[in-house]
C-alpha cells in the first residue's frame, strides 16, 4: 500500500499538500482483542526527486501529547523521506479521547487553599472512563509500540526511521526490538530510559539544572522566601475560564519551574527571574501562575496517568516526599487507580542511534540520557548547549544533524554547531509591566498617548518654526522608537523574556524621555496655548507612569 491510498479521511489540523490523514484499527488490549480503538496518523508524500524509500515516522512525548501538528514542519525538516505522524492511542487525535478534566481541575487546585483532592478526583474520572467502556490496562507504552509497528506494516514501508522526543523515546525503543528488520535508524531527543526512576530524580533534576543554570542559591532563596509567606496571585482556571485567586508558595514555584524550564528560551531568562523573585518582586508570579493551567491542558491526562501508573509509578521508590505538587499527584492518581504493574522490557536495538540532550533539561538530563546512549551498541550521544527539552523544536543546529545522520547513520563525523544568540535575553531590568500589558493591552495607554503626542508636537512645532518645541517632539518621538526597537528585537530572540522585564537599554533611554518633559516644559514657558500645555502635561503625567509603573 503507498501512502496516498492509506484510507485518507480529514485531517484533524492543517497540513502541507500531498498529505493523508487516517486511523489504524487496533485492539485495546491484544492479549483481549474483542474491543477496537482508533489511532489516528498522517502520511507526508515526499515529492523530491531523490526522495529517499525510507520515511521518518514521529511521535511526540507527554504521555498524551499530539503528534500530527507538527508534519508540517518535519516535512520541511525531511524534504526527501516521506513523513509519517503518529499519535498515542487515547491522544487528542484518536478515539477514544482519554482526557480527564476532572483530574487537571484538581491539580490546578494545588494552588487554592485548601488544595483538591487529586485522588479523589481521578477516581470521578476513571468511573467516567470505565462508563464510556474504556480499559485502562490497554494504555501503556508496550501497546503504543505494537502500534507503530502495526502502521508500518499497514502502510507497507519496509522499513523507516524511528524519531521519538521524551516520553516516545521509549516508545520508540520498544518498536525497535520488537521490529528489528523494519527499522534503518533511530533518532532520541531527549531520552528517557526505561532504567530510570523519573519520580524519584525528579527533584534532584531540578536542582541540577538550577545549579548548571547558576542560580542554585537564588533558587533556594526564592522557595523559602515563598514557604514561609505565600503569595496571592489572580490567574485564570482554563477550564471553567473563570479568575480565582491562587496561593503559591515556594514549592509551588519550584514545580511550575520544572516545567517551564521544558523551553530553551525561558532556561535563558529563569536565572534574572530568580532573581527577581527571591528579592520580593512577586508580580512577576502572574505569568507563571497563569502558565499552569495552559500545560495541564495541553495534553491527554487520562492517557498520561494511564501509563504512568503502569510504566513508571511503580517503579519509584518514594523514599522522601517530592517539593513538587506533580509528583505527588500523579502518586495520588496512581494509588486510586491500582493499575497493574507493567513488565519491565529492557529494549534494546543493533540499528544506529542518535541520542540528542539538552544542557538545560530538568525531565530528562544528560546526567542519565548519556551513560544509557552509551550502554546502546551502535549509538552516539551528543548534548546541545543552551538547549532544554526537545532540542529539535529550538536549536537549527540540532536539527541538521538529524538530518546528516539519517542520510549516514553509519558515519559519525558531523560539522560543529555555529554560535548564535538564538534564545539569549542580554541584559534585563526586571518588571512585570510588559507582561500585564500582553494581557491588558489598554494598560500601554500612557506610552501610546505620549508617542502620539511626540510626534504631533514635532510636526506642528517644526511647520510654525517653535525650534524648542519642536525638539521635546523629536526627543519624544525618538525615545519611543528606540525602546519599540529594543523590545521589539528582544521579543524576536526571545519572547518569553517579556514575562520578566525589558531591555536594560530602555531604562538608560528614560533620559531621553526626561529630556523631552524638560524640553516640552520650557517651550510652555514661551507658548502657554492649550496645546502646549497639553503637551507638558501628557509628558509629566507618562514620566510618573513609566518611572512609578512601568519601570
Amino acid at each position: 500500500m503507498t501512502p496516498s491510498d492509506a484510507g485518507p479521511s480529514a485531517c484533524p489540523v492543517a497540513m502541507p499538500p500531498r498529505t493523508t490523514c487516517g486511523f489504524l484499527e487496533v485492539p485495546e488490549r491484544r492479549d483481549a482483542p474483542e474491543r477496537k480503538i482508533k489511532v489516528g496518523y498522517a502520511v507526508h508524500a515526499s515529492t523530491a526527486k531523490d526522495r529517499k524509500p525510507d520515511p521518518v515516522v514521529y511521535m511526540s512525548g507527554g504521555p498524551g501529547s499530539a503528534s500530527m501538528q507538527l508534519t508540517g514542519f518535519l516535512s520541511q525538516m525531511f524534504p526527501d523521506r516521506d513523513v509519517v505522524t503518529i499519535e498515542q492511542r487515547g491522544s487528542k487525535y484518536s478515539e477514544p479521547v482519554l482526557g480527564c478534566p476532572e483530574t487537571a481541575e484538581a491539580l490546578l487546585g494545588q494552588l487554592r487553599r485548601p488544595p483538591a483532592d487529586v485522588g479523589a478526583a481521578a477516581g470521578r474520572c476513571r468511573q467516567r472512563l470505565q462508563e464510556q467502556g474504556v480499559d485502562l490496562r490497554g494504555y501503556n507504552t508496550k501497546e503504543i509500540a505494537a502500534d507503530v509497528v502495526a502502521l508500518r506494516e499497514k502502510l507497507g514501508y519496509d522499513s523507516w526511521n524511528l524519531f521519538g522526543v521524551s516520553y516516545s523515546t521509549r516508545v520508540m525503543m520498544d518498536v525497535a526490538a520488537a521490529d528489528p528488520k523494519g527499522v534503518r535508524s533511530v533518532v532520541l531527543d531527549s531520552y528517557l530510559p526505561e532504567s530510570v526512576n523519573w519520580y524519584d530524580d525528579a527533584d534532584r533534576n531540578l536542582a541540577d539544572t538550577a545549579a548548571r543554570l547558576d542560580m542554585k542559591d537564588a533558587f533556594e532563596a526564592m522557595t523559602a522566601r515563598l514557604n514561609a509567606a505565600p503569595a496571592q496571585v489572580t490567574t485564570t482556571d482554563p477550564l471553567l475560564g473563570k479568575a480565582f485567586a491562587a496561593r503559591i508558595g515556594g514549592d509551588d514555584v519550584a514545580t511550575i519551574m520544572a516545567e517551564a524550564l521544558h523551553e530553551a528560551d525561558f532556561a535563558a531568562v529563569a536565572p534574572a527571574m530568580v532573581g527577581a523573585l527571591a528579592k520580593g518582586h512577586d508580580e512577576l508570579l502572574r505569568a507563571l501562575a497563569d502558565a499552569v493551567g495552559g500545560g495541564l491542558v495541553s495534553h491527554e491526562l487520562g492517557l498520561y496517568h494511564a501509563v504512568q501508573c503502569q510504566d513508571e509509578v511503580p517503579f519509584n521508590t518514594y523514599a522522601t516526599k517530592s517539593r513538587l505538587f506533580t509528583v505527588n499527584g500523579d502518586k495520588a492518581v496512581c494509588d486510586a487507580w491500582q493499575l497493574p504493574k507493567s513488565k519491565p522490557v529492557n529494549a534494546t536495538t543493533k540499528a544506529p542511534v542518535y541520542v540528542l540532550g539538552g544542557q538545560y533539561d530538568p525531565t530528562t538530563p544528560t546526567r542519565t540520557a548519556k551513560p544509557a546512549a552509551e550502554a546502546l551498541p551502535d549509538a552516539r550521544f551528543e548534548e546541545f548547549p543552551r538547549a532544554s527539552h526537545a532540542v529539535f523544536l529550538t536549536s537549527a543546529c540540532a536539527r541538521r544533524k538529524i538530518v546528516e545522520f539519517l542520510d549516514d547513520p553509519k558515519d559519525d563525523t558531523t560539522s560543529p554547531c555555529a554560535d548564535d544568540d538564538t534564545g539569549r535575553a542580554g541584559d534585563l531590568h526586571v518588571t512585570g509591566a510588559p507582561y500585564q500589558i500582553s494581557k491588558s493591552p489598554w494598560l500601554a495607554a500612557p506610552f501610546a498617548l505620549f508617542a502620539l503626542v511626540s510626534l504631533i508636537q514635532l510636526v506642528a512645532a517644526a511647520l510654525k518654526g517653535r525650534a524648542l518645541a519642536a525638539f521635546g517632539g523629536l526627543t519624544g518621538v525618538a525615545f519611543a522608537g528606540l525602546v519599540g526597537q529594543s523590545v521589539y528585537a528582544l521579543a524576536s530572540r526571545n519572547e518569553t523574556a517579556l514575562a520578566v522585564g525589558v531591555p536594560g537599554t530602555a531604562v538608560v533611554y528614560t533620559w531621553i524621555a526626561a529630556a523631552s518633559a524638560a524640553l516640552t516644559a520650557a517651550a510652555l514657558l514661551r507658548d502657554r496655548r492649550w496645546p502646549q500645555i497639553a503637551a507638558a502635561a501628557v509628558g509629566a503625567g507618562f514620566l510618573v507612569w513609566w518611572l512609578a509603573w512601568f519601570l
